[in-house]
């Protein structure tokens, strides 16, 4: 067991005394995110803003990409992309929305099996209309907040408001943040990643829950000990929990990021850096909000307490 414990028992770190400097950080990176994603906008994939894409295998060792542009130039299809796309034999190719509605997307599939012919494999092979891609982008929309509601209204039930305010502003700092990275590096953003911001969602609330639950149970315990420390100490009782937690998740997800190709790349890309954000919130953002609203110390009930309020050995 003494070789999983990745932080030692009697650890005693001091990292309210770093919340007044990750908070000025986080926000200006937050206000950064904002303006990045105004400014510089979303690389929406065809989820998203509709349109065609294909996912081709040459017959040949290596595709012929020039070729392969050249024909599909030929057809007169506007918005045309061709990149590689995994082995150096597979090539995706995007096709931007069409003018003629639906009937239209579905020509673009047709006209290009037609010039490329038999010296392809077709693997993969997705139409999003623009009624649909407008769908899509709602449902989005409304499954995030929905997914945030639902959390201030469940820790506020468990817990109290002020657990509540600090657990979702750190969700809400998590989401800006992942958004605020793809528009920044212009990566692809579909519907995984929209699956992907909800399981950060989860995976950051478990990580603050799991704080909150042992600050919840210190609160009985130490009814004269400062807040400041008492967050400390809690925050240090749940940390070997946390890092191994995260540790185990992001070896599992490097492995996915590097061996399980380009289809699930920008999803296991999302997670990874959900799980390092989720991580740091959850112990530099949602407690010292906590902290600075204030809890009250007699809100469970509980007539326990400690008679030196000295924290025991975990």
């Amino acid at each position: 067991m003494m070789l999983l414990k990745l932080v030692p028992a009697e650890t005693n770190l001091k990292f309210l005394k770093l919340s007044k400097i990750c908070l000025t950080v986080s926000g200006a990176i937050a206000i950064a995110s904002i303006i990045a994603l105004i400014v510089l906008g979303l690389n929406f994939g065809i989820d998203f803003k509709g349109g065609t894409l294909m996912e081709i295998q040459t017959n040949s060792a290596i595709a012929d990409i020039s070729s392969i542009r050249k024909k599909i130039g030929g057809t007169g299809l506007d918005d045309v992309q061709i990149q590689e796309f995994g082995e150096p034999n597979e090539v995706l190719i995007r096709v931007g929305q069409q003018k003629g509605g639906e009937k239209a997307q579905q020509e673009v599939v047709k006209k290009v099996k037609e010039v490329l012919g038999s010296s392809v494999e077709f693997r993969r092979v997705e139409v999003v209309g623009p009624t649909v891609s407008g769908e899509l982008i709602q449902s989005g929309i409304i499954s995030v907040i929905a997914a945030i509601f639902a959390v201030l209204v469940y820790i506020w039930f468990r817990f109290e408001w002020q657990f509540s305010v600090g657990a979702v502003t750190a969700l809400v700092h998590d989401v800006i943040l992942t958004i605020g990275l793809f528009a920044v590096l212009q990566l692809e953003f579909n519907l995984s990643i929209i699956a992907a911001i909800l399981t950060i969602v989860g995976y950051s609330l478990n990580d603050t829950v799991v704080v909150f639950d042992r600050v919840r149970e210190n609160l009985r315990k130490y009814k004269k000990m400062p807040m400041i420390d008492l967050l400390d100490l809690s925050i240090n009782h749940t940390l070997s929990r946390t890092v191994l937690t995260s540790v185990t998740t992001l070896l599992a997800l490097v492995a996915l990021y590097v061996f399980g190709g380009e289809v699930i790349r920008g999803f296991t890309f999302a997670m990874i850096w959900g799980v390092l954000i989720g991580t740091y919130s959850s112990v530099f953002i949602a407690s010292p909000i906590l902290y600075l609203l204030g809890v009250k110390r007699d809100w469970s009930g509980s007539t326990v307490a400690k008679a030196n309020d000295k924290p025991a050995t975990t």
